[in-house]
């Protein structure tokens, strides 16, 4: 293991760590959602606010992971499970999704809690995922969730193209392994599809997943509460 972490950018102190900041990314979250809310598409309306409200990049990036539509927010509330519904169910986890967003909120990075009260972040894969400091903790929090909720099966989705996506299947199945989870690796080309088409409870903040599967469950937010981790959580609403 090296010192590497998923923690802030440079800079994201400056963009996120001020009341004036974050007053005025949830002034645009208002506005995106009203956007959105009547059919604009999410690039002319996120350019608009973006323009409006003089954001950065990254904060672009926040508004668009924070921002949803009333229907989507209404289709998202009407599948989303609670934790006293998942005691003997199947779960499918997306896997990349969810160590990433872990990592981040236990590396002290900025997370978002959108309109629809799911956590995201502003990382991502890019091609090659890379172990951190932090995955081993990610992994062990996933076990503390699967064990206290007493689910029947954890099944991990991995995007096969990504590089090293075999390696941190095989490091997952070894802890599972040693301590004795009921949990399933599949490796997928195309994994948003292949669980927004799943009939299972499914595990992940990305809002496309979200809108097209048949249930869902917050397992970021219900960690945060639950194991009470210190994070710098920024609410949007």
């Amino acid at each position: 293991m090296n010192n590497r972490n998923r923690g802030k950018n440079t800079g994201d102190d400056a963009l996120f760590g001020s009341e004036k900041q974050i007053g005025k990314l949830k002034l645009a979250v208002e506005d995106m959602h009203y956007l959105l809310s009547r059919e604009y598409p999410e690039k002319a309306a996120s350019d608009l606010v973006g323009n409006r409200y003089r954001l950065k990049t990254r904060q672009i990036q926040a508004l668009r992971g924070a921002s949803a539509s009333a229907a989507q927010l209404q289709n998202r509330q009407l599948k989303q499970i609670e934790a006293s519904d998942l005691k003997g169910k199947t779960i499918y986890l997306d896997g990349f999704n969810v160590l990433i967003l872990l990592e981040s909120l236990l590396s002290e990075a900025y997370i978002f809690e959108g309109l629809d009260g799911c956590i995201r972040d502003l990382s991502g894969v890019h091609g090659t995922y890379k172990r951190v400091n932090q995955t081993l903790r990610a992994v062990e929090l996933v076990a503390f969730f699967y064990r206290k909720n007493q689910i029947h099966q954890l099944v991990w989705i991995f995007d096969k193209p990504v590089s090293n996506s075999g390696r941190i299947k095989q490091n997952i199945l070894e802890f599972a392994e040693e301590h004795q989870l009921n949990w399933e690796f599949d490796l997928q080309y195309n994994p948003d599809k292949f669980l927004a088409e799943s009939s299972e409870i499914i595990i992940s903040s990305d809002a496309w997943i979200l809108d097209h599967c048949k249930a869902w469950f917050n397992l970021i937010g219900y960690l945060i509460k639950e194991e009470d981790i210190p994070v710098n959580l920024i609410r949007t609403k």
